[in-house]
């Protein structure tokens, strides 16, 4: 069986979704993708923007499995889509889950005899679903994961609170810290390490080669990406890998996307003084959407960065490799490919912006290879409008 996912509220999850398929959002442990590939023992292509297809490649075969991207798996809906017949398609309400049909030249992911799922299924459908279910996330993920496996002894230096259950992978360190697992699980991947004085609370993900410095305070549900690090003061927020908020401030109810950068003292609101609902800039919607959150923080897109003391308001939204510094707070949405703060913003020259990824990833064993250049220079093409 040939297994393909497909983007669905794509412009919602903007500006996470400027350099990545849906599928490839982190929520939990995982990605989306990842768990798919880990629950059918399968490899997947991708449906998505054609200038992400050549990094996400899609491919045919004569019997495919169209599935939707913003959706998590479960054990009942895994069921559900491996039973699918030729020509049908799984819904609900009127949302796509599945689609199974034969290659051809073109093809209409809205053909075929619709089956109801009468079933839960955890939805990625804006930024900020990703801190707000991760809690739900990282609990299936754990479970996923560890059945069946024996966790690494975590060192006697540490202090475990509550009957939660510890994980650690193969080569995963602590030392001298405190686990709180009474309101969720710890899961510490391959190669992390958590400094001597850390105070964490589930739920918690550190994934690969991710590292917790030390003294840091970190609330659940929380989730670091492989080849992060994080520091100071940090509550119910997810960095989806290869990003940096290693010193002390507060990040809280976040996203960060991938080669992020907060400098030292970088501060978050997530609260309103006035306790009013958040409203956070829609690209889909055009407009500042409500969130029916009360807390909410930043959402910042790939290879942006904060200088220090810089102060974000709550609600904020910042673009692709944008470099945002100075006193005072910068409007609440910073679009891709800016310069500046507070006192105002000009563009980012394209050419300076891909030079400083490349070495940013060059840190950490990467390089901006041409395709990783063209797609940031497509989305400095798609986001010219809004610096304008």
């Amino acid at each position: 069986m040939n297994y393909i996912l497909f983007d669905d509220s794509r412009e919602n999850l903007l500006p996470l979704t400027f350099t990545r398929p849906v599928c490839d959002l982190r929520i939990g442990i995982l990605t989306i993708r990842e768990k798919w590939q880990h629950v059918l023992n399968a490899t997947t292509s991708t449906l998505t923007e054609d200038y992400l297809q050549a990094k996400f490649p899609f491919s045919q075969t004569g019997d495919n499995i169209f599935i939707n991207g913003s959706i998590s798996p479960n054990d009942e809906l895994v069921r559900s889509i491996q039973n699918l017949g030729v020509g049908k398609r799984l819904v609900k309400a009127d949302r796509l889950l599945a689609a199974r049909m034969e290659s051809r030249a073109k093809f209409s992911l809205n053909e075929g005899e619709c089956l109801e799922f009468g079933g839960d299924v955890l939805t990625v459908d804006h930024p900020w679903d990703i801190f707000s279910k991760n809690g739900e996330a990282i609990e299936a993920d754990m479970a996923l994961l560890t059945a069946g496996a024996k966790s690494v002894k975590l060192s006697n230096s540490n202090t475990v609170i509550g009957n939660g259950k510890v994980f650690l992978e193969e080569g995963a360190k602590a030392e001298a810290s405190i686990f709180n697992t009474t309101s969720g699980s710890i899961y510490l991947g391959k190669n992390s390490e958590v400094m001597e004085g850390s105070i964490i609370r589930g739920p918690f993900a550190l994934c690969e080669e991710s590292q917790v410095k030390m003294g840091a305070k970190i609330y659940g549900p929380t989730t670091v990406g492989p080849h992060s690090r994080v520091g100071g003061e940090v509550n119910n927020s997810v960095l989806i890998g290869y990003s940096n908020k290693g010193h002390d401030g507060f990040l809280g109810n976040s996203v960060l996307g991938e080669w992020c950068n907060l400098g030292a003292d970088t501060n978050n609101s997530n609260l309103k003084n006035n306790y009013d609902e958040v409203r956070v800039w829609s690209y889909g919607e055009q407009r500042f959407a409500k969130t029916g959150l009360t807390f909410c923080g930043l959402i910042m897109g790939d290879h942006s960065k904060s200088g220090i003391n810089t102060m974000f308001n709550t609600g904020t939204v910042v673009g692709v490799s944008t470099n945002v510094f100075g006193a005072g707070f910068p409007r609440t949405f910073v679009p891709s490919f800016n310069w500046g703060g507070a006192a105002g913003f000009t563009e980012y020259n394209l050419d300076k912006a891909l030079a400083t990824a490349d070495r940013v990833m060059q840190r950490r064993g990467k390089s901006l290879d041409e395709t990783e250049k063209d797609i940031l220079s497509s989305v400095f093409e798609l986001t010219k409008s809004y610096r304008n």
